[in-house]
């Protein structure tokens, strides 16, 4: 595949993203109003708890079996280690930067968490159909690539609304010094609060983050040293599980995640569900309708959110800068380097397209779900918008050049 066609390849996702972007941005100006507050708040809503969840379960349903379920098992584990790395990094670049407090959770998400999810799904099946694809045959091509990008996407989503959501809630504490109750001036309603329809999910109450460092009575601490160790143990795992906010291992998409693995892995219920002759595809077919809506909402979400970003904005050069240095120079040269040593220790096969994809996770744009989770606790929302946007624009040249340089290396 020459260079021409496969910058075509990469560029297309990538400007499909940034055309939508500018569509939100437009539906939330002033004089329009679609996409103000309160329609963004609902819609947030929306891809939490319907959409991403839908889009998750049909993906995996469809694409993912037993058998390729224990062929791909290094891929959670690369996924994780993009995570750290990503996070590893940031966190280093708003100490070098000294960022201001309330940022730190947003660039050490943006740098951690990438778009394992929709730019996999078009990439790699257009990669795939080129006629002179290093990947052998198309229909075969196409297949596999769908099942490594549907549980690339899964897999991410998992780590982004567990891993990534915790980050921004705690450095979201730090910097308020209090509880993440936010309030819609728009609805008078709360986005993020225990009391709220979402309390199970969304948020949990968090003051016991500031009761803990609240000095105690003399005897109390003395009773507390009378205590028996395994009431202690008990006591500090469930202040630990408070803080963690642990109900966030089970949203929807997590569950989501769970539901498609076991529909694809049991044979009976895949028989029953998928497929043009399985007598309940009604309701795969109707999952997969409700998913199809995820990526352009999440889309217009961070468009809406980068009016605000372009009135006023905390976001300095510097951090932009650093923000795509972490995501398009650092990770896919420390990428190369977890592969090949995957490779070597024989934890990959030989699969040249599944090598492609393990090596591409490493070098995609920031995910779209940072801007749902800063729409929900209202935490840099616009900051947010400005450093996904520079983030798109410079992966249309980025993601070319590593899809390039990744194609010659597994070939």
């Amino acid at each position: 595949m020459g260079f021409l066609a496969l910058f075509i390849v990469a560029l297309i996702p990538v400007l499909k993203t940034l055309i939508v972007t500018a569509v939100g941005l437009f539906l939330a100006l002033e004089k329009v109003d679609i996409l103000g507050d309160t329609a963004r708040h609902h819609l947030n809503n929306l891809v939490f708890f319907v959409f991403t969840p839908a889009l998750v379960s049909s993906s995996l349903a469809e694409t993912i079996t037993m058998s390729s379920l224990i062929k791909l098992w290094f891929m959670p584990v690369n996924i994780l280690l993009t995570f750290i790395i990503g996070s590893a990094l940031g966190w280093v670049l708003v100490k070098v930067l000294r960022t201001p407090q309330h940022l730190h959770g947003l660039v050490i998400g943006c740098c951690a968490a990438g778009n394992l999810g929709n730019l996999l799904l078009i990439i790699i099946p257009a990669v795939c159909e080129e006629s002179n694809s290093p990947f052998g045959d198309s229909s075969t091509c196409s297949t596999n690539g769908e099942a490594y990008a549907s549980l690339s996407m899964a897999i991410g989503a998992v780590f982004i609304w567990t891993y990534v959501y915790n980050i921004v809630r705690a450095y979201g504490i730090r910097s308020t010094g209090s509880t993440i109750n936010r309030t819609n001036s728009a609805n008078g309603g709360e986005i993020v609060t225990e009391s709220s329809l979402e309390e199970s999910l969304l948020s949990k109450d968090i003051e016991t983050d500031h009761s803990h460092d609240t000095p105690q009575p003399i005897d109390s601490i003395e009773n507390y040293e009378k205590v028996p160790m395994r009431k202690k143990i008990k006591q500090q795992l469930k202040i630990l599980a408070e803080r963690m906010n642990l109900k966030m291992m089970f949203a929807p998409s997590t569950i989501a995640t769970i539901v498609g693995l076991a529909i694809g892995a049991a044979s009976p219920l895949r028989k029953l569900l998928i497929g043009d002759s399985a007598p309940l595809r009604v309701i795969d077919t109707s999952t997969s309708m409700l998913g199809d809506a995820s990526i352009p909402a999440m889309t217009l979400i961070v468009g809406a959110n980068l009016l605000k970003g372009l009135q006023r904005s905390e976001v300095g050069l510097g951090i932009i800068i650093g923000v795509q240095v972490v995501r398009y120079i650092a990770m896919p040269l420390l990428g190369i380097l977890v592969v090949k040593a995957a490779v070597h220790f024989g934890l990959v096969g030989s699969d040249s397209l599944y090598q492609f994809v393990l090596l591409l996770q490493y070098a995609l744009p920031t995910a779209m779900s940072m801007g749902t989770i800063t729409q929900l606790f209202e935490v840099g929302e616009r900051d947010c918008s400005v450093i996904m946007l520079w983030n798109y624009a410079v992966a249309a040249l980025a993601l070319t050049l590593w899809s390039t340089y990744y194609l010659w290396f597994v070939s």
